[in-house]
């Protein structure tokens, strides 16, 4: 934008380019309210994005590390009707855009497209959040709608009125996504806002530059009238016409006029020169890069393609900690805010996932300390939880020792009764079926109380008056057992028993990982002992039995089940094998590497 012109006595300096600071505007005449004249401001950060190279690496890099490799839930395999329900509102496209606005502009929109009677979504899509202007708040502080106008400076074009999610039963909403800022409320600004001017000032150097090399290095103009000093009106107008001509949108130079009376009185020209004026340069250009990348948060730039001259190291260990800081502190909360928008349409549908965002970092970079099953392992690492259990997580050799067998026990008290005990079966009867054939739930009881104050932890697989439990068994009966099988043998003697959630946090932290390809961890579940075990786990049914009673069976067991009811992932395949019984008496497919 063109400031007015400065005037010192008969000589101008006219600036062609500055700075703009983001303005709410609100217009008497008008409904809606833009951020800046005619919502320039989206325009203005769309301009800092594709002018300065730094500035859209970074939000290129971090949009890439948000997104990931798209949309997820942990529960998929559990809700998969309500799973393809999400896949098929929300199309990759939609989701890649949502992120690369909420990134660049500080926030994002959706289009959500209603059925006739209004009780469903059918549609999603993403729609420029720079297109749209809100509708003044009413007397409530509700925005009720969005204004929608791909040029709100053109007042031939009429901005569309489309009414807020939930506020309407029309066909068509729009879903406004941004995060809490103090001090704004229609608009709140980007998360790298103090960095913009720094954007704005590459964008300056490399125009200037290019400026110098066309206008043959000569840094401004000194244009001098020397026939006479007209009235300030002419003045004015010969300034722009100058403007006109020579000012367009790339320029960045300055222009200084000056009016004399005549050639003898005419402004005297020299030349500044700028001592080293290359380093002043380098030194601007790379506080640019480093303002931008404090902005930006970017713990090290190496982890969003930029290189830089701070010195930040590139070694594995600084990566993954830079990474782990990152991931936490920038990533996540982005990925959190557009999870909670898309709940909102989700719920609507009464669809209810775990979603999150598959990771585009190698395991070995997320931090998963803490982390004790496998669905708190998917989510942390943004992989798939079987994966998760066979990545490597080194102890030290007190720590393992510590660590003994490693497993968190249940010995059922009595006021639990063991029904049926088997060997899992990927075929047999799902749980819920197998449960409430056998056992029989006493409906004129409240079970919450005494659920509640059971002294065991729950597992994902219990119900209110059932537990699934799993038992270290012995198949095939060799000379000396490995310590590991010995100790998980003795502590069935003592009735011992686990819960699949402690079978996992033992897998990832490295118990009995010596008998592991390579010495790495492995799943317990699957692999028990490790080669050549004899061992396997027997999957055990349990009834609260002052809550419930026997039944007896009245029927055959299934042959077989809908795979939406069979629990997901080849370990509980493998968990009713002993090793022995397995490929290669249960080695490594890449043992003999």
């Amino acid at each position: 934008m063109k400031q007015p012109i400065k005037k010192e006595n008969n000589i101008s300096v006219i600036e062609l380019s500055s700075y703009i600071k983001p303005i709410v505007e609100e217009s008497i005449n008008k409904q809606w309210v833009t951020w800046g004249e005619n919502n320039s401001y989206f325009k203005y950060l769309i301009e800092a994005y594709n002018e300065s190279p730094t500035n859209a690496s970074i939000i290129d890099g971090i949009s890439n590390l948000i997104y990931g490799k798209g949309l997820s839930a942990l529960d998929s395999a559990k809700k998969p009707e309500q799973y393809a329900q999400m896949i098929s509102l929300f199309k990759e496209i939609e989701i890649e855009n949502i992120v690369k606005d909420y990134k660049k502009l500080g926030k994002f929109a959706l289009q959500v497209i209603y059925n006739k009677k209004h009780d469903k979504i059918v549609e999603v899509f993403h729609i420029p959040v720079n297109y749209l202007a809100p509708e003044k708040a009413n007397e409530d502080g509700e925005i009720e709608a969005y204004y929608h106008s791909i040029d709100f400076e053109n007042d031939k074009i009429v901005p569309t009125r489309i009414p807020a999610f939930g506020m309407s039963s029309k066909e068509s909403e729009i879903l406004y996504i941004q995060p809490y800022a103090a001090g704004s409320f229609y608009f709140s600004p980007c998360d790298y806002q103090s960095g913009v001017v720094y954007a704005e000032m590459e964008d300056e150097m490399s125009s200037f530059h290019i400026n110098n090399l066309q206008n043959g290095m000569t840094a401004s103009t000194f244009l001098n009238f020397n026939n006479g000093v007209p009235d300030k009106k002419t003045q004015n107008q010969i300034e722009a016409d100058i403007v006109k001509k020579w000012g367009g949108a790339k320029s960045r130079s300055k222009i200084i006029v000056a009016f004399n009376k005549n050639k003898d009185s005419a402004a005297t020209i020299e030349n500044l020169q700028l001592n080293d004026a290359s380093q002043q340069y380098q030194f601007l250009s790379d506080e640019a890069t480093d303002k931008l990348l404090r902005a930006h948060k970017v713990t090290n730039p190496i982890l969003i393609g930029v290189k830089d001259n701070s010195g930040l190291g590139n070694n594995a260990e600084e990566l993954q900690n830079a990474f782990a800081l990152f991931n936490n502190q920038i990533i996540k909360p982005f990925q959190n805010q557009i999870i909670r928008g898309l709940d909102k349409i989700l719920a609507f549908n009464d669809i209810s996932l775990k979603l999150y965002f598959k990771t585009l970092k190698p395991l070995e970079f997320i931090d998963v300390d803490g982390v004790v099953d496998e669905e708190a392992i998917e989510e942390e690492t943004g992989v798939d939880a079987e994966l998760s259990l066979s990545s490597e997580v080194d102890l030290t050799d007190d720590q393992f020792n510590e660590i003994e067998v490693g497993l968190n026990e249940d010995v059922m008290s009595d006021d639990w009764e063991l029904v049926e005990k088997r060997e899992y079966n990927e075929y047999a009867e799902n749980v819920d079926h197998w449960a409430n054939r056998l056992i029989k739930e006493l409906k004129s009881e409240n079970l919450a109380d005494v659920v509640k104050s059971a002294p065991t932890k729950e597992s994902f697989l219990d119900k209110s008056f059932y537990k699934v439990r799993y038992e270290y068994a012995q198949k095939y009966s060799s000379g000396k057992s490995r310590s590991f099988c010995t100790n998980m043998m003795a502590k069935t003697g003592r009735g011992v028993v686990y819960r699949k959630e402690d079978i996992d946090k033992a897998s990832f932290s490295g118990v009995n990982k010596s008998f592991g390809h390579k010495g790495q961890n492995y799943s317990l579940f699957r692999y028990k002992g490790g080669v050549n075990c004899g061992h396997f786990f027997n999957e055990n049914l349990y009834r609260l039995k002052s809550k419930t009673e026997k039944q007896i069976s009245k029927g055959k067991e299934v042959d077989s089940i809908p795979k939406s009811y069979t629990p997901k992932g080849k370990e509980y395949t493998d968990a009713e094998k002993a090793p022995k019984d397995m490929p290669n008496n249960g080695h490594h497919p890449n043992y003999k590497n």
